[in-house]
């Protein structure tokens, strides 16, 4: 047996199992410890393959898998439904790149072009790759016969000649005899809806473990093809930054009395509400600025380079972009502090500013490599940004900041709404139920109530859904649960 042969078989053996121990720790939900367990063994058997087969691995994307592993343990630290969401979107990404460039391939100097055709490469491969490892990588009529190989192999044709024959006797002797159909009917007591989700996760999880094991081990790195089909003149580019620049230009001089105005002109100008002001008015130059990004990315792709003079004008023209999109930036933070401090904080507004946050590192990124003539550094340093942006967030425990500053106002004389704050993740209980002494009586009912219906450590611990964020909450509650009893207004429940 040739060495592919045997590493194909072994990445087929390999899925399956990773199927079946998919099926038994994914299946419980929400993810928690699960996710990173199935991920972590899913890795191990990766690097266990490639080192039996000695698959030599020189591309760049496999330093990713370690990206992947510390996004999935996110997954396990916080409760927070968005931040677990934004945790599997980044282990996707970087399972994505590595399963197309841990071969051979470049990921820190890389074009935006290439990681969407490794993309495509990891995406294919999850549809086919199972199917392709199978009937392409598998050379069945190459399998020995002989030996343990023969045995299994004359196992499995005897169950396929078997199980017809015996269905048909057993429907046989039931119809023969009340007492044997009683037994045998006892026996074949199954939950057939319980086995097909059994068997479909099953597949599903083979399936995917499949593709991925067939990427990092046979594929080879797409390359996208060569030229641009679009090129544009300096004019054109010009006629269409210079207006979006003027454009630019005249909504930060409108916003100039603004910037720096904040909640006392806010007050003053009896036709401006608070919602006029920066509800409405954050979530459009938030969108602004992520429409920027295309917009000059499409403008350096495409640019017909024809001298120096060219390259000097585009920098000029996308460099002043920059800087008029800095103060739209700075006025959309401007108007979520002032909303903030009326309102209060939300998931929508603190994940929408960590957003720009990105983008602001993205921008300030793109003027240090895209505007240098240094476009192929430009992706991985997006990604990279993406990437300590979510660590940010982790550390950070959105939730539990949310809990803190909204109670925070009620010394303030502000309003606290308690059924949202209740309504967050486990992460949020610690700083809600510390939060309690400055609540009102109607308030700290409410958060009691939940936290005592919701939040208290269950007798049937499921340890395939624990997180950090629920063992501090089970923690927390448990500590202070006569408090929280002695602030009820009725029965949890």
């Amino acid at each position: 047996m040739d060495a592919r042969l045997r590493l194909a078989l072994a990445a087929l053996g390999a899925a399956i199992v990773l199927g079946i121990l998919g099926d038994g720790l994914l299946r419980a939900f929400p993810w928690g410890l699960n996710a990173p367990a199935w991920l972590f063994v899913t890795l191990g058997v990766a690097l266990g393959l490639v080192r039996l087969g000695g698959v030599e691995w020189r591309g760049e994307g496999r330093w990713l898998l370690i990206a992947a592993a510390l996004a999935a343990a996110g997954i396990a630290w916080r409760d927070s439904r968005t931040l677990k969401l934004l945790s599997m979107a980044a282990v996707l990404a970087a399972l994505a790149i590595a399963a197309a460039r841990s071969r051979t391939g470049r990921v820190v100097v890389a074009r935006i072009s290439d990681y969407l055709m490794a993309g495509l490469s990891a995406g294919a491969h999850v549809m086919l790759g199972l199917a392709l490892l199978v009937l392409g990588d598998v050379r069945w009529e190459a399998v020995p016969r002989e030996g343990a190989a023969r045995r299994i192999i004359a196992l499995g044709r005897g169950l396929v000649i078997a199980v017809p024959i015996l269905l048909t006797f057993t429907g046989l002797f039931m119809a023969a005899d009340a007492a044997f159909e009683g037994i045998v009917t006892r026996l074949l007591d199954i939950d057939f809806q319980e086995l097909f989700s059994h068997v479909f996760l099953i597949g599903f999880w083979t399936w995917i473990a499949g593709g991925f094991l067939r990427a990092l081990l046979f594929s080879q790195p797409a390359t996208p093809a060569s030229g641009r089909p679009i090129t544009v003149g300096i004019v054109e580019i010009a006629v269409v930054l210079g207006l979006v620049n003027a454009l630019f230009l005249g909504f930060v001089l409108v916003q100039l009395r603004y910037l720096f105005g904040g909640a006392p002109l806010v007050a003053l100008s009896p036709d401006l509400t608070y919602a006029e002001y920066a509800r409405r008015g954050f979530f459009e130059l938030v969108t602004v600025a992520a429409l920027v990004l295309p917009l000059l990315l499409a403008a350096d792709w495409t640019l017909r380079r024809d001298g120096p003079r060219v390259e000097i004008a585009f920098r000029a023209l996308a460099g002043t972009l920059l800087v008029l999109l800095g103060v739209v930036l700075a006025s959309a933070l401007q108007r979520m502090r002032v909303y903030q401090g009326q309102y209060g904080l939300t998931e929508l507004r603190l994940y929408t500013t960590a957003f720009m946050g990105w983008l602001v590192l993205v921008f300030g990124w793109l003027a240090a490599t895209v505007l240098r003539g240094r476009p192929e550094r430009f992706a991985f340093g997006a990604l990279a940004a993406g990437f300590l942006v979510l660590g940010a967030l982790d550390v950070l425990n959105p939730d539990g900041l949310i809990a803190r500053v909204n109670a925070a106002r009620v010394g303030e004389g502000k309003a606290f709404d308690a059924e949202y704050a209740a309504s967050l993740s486990a992460d949020a209980v610690p700083a809600l139920v510390a939060a309690l002494p400055r609540l009102g009586p109607v308030e700290r009912c409410v958060v009691a109530r939940v936290a005592l219906a919701v939040w208290r450590k269950p007798s049937d611990l499921d340890w395939r859904r624990w997180s950090v964020g629920l063992a501090r909450a089970w923690s927390a509650v448990g500590r202070n649960e006569a408090e929280l009893r002695a602030s009820l207004c009725q029965p949890p429940g």
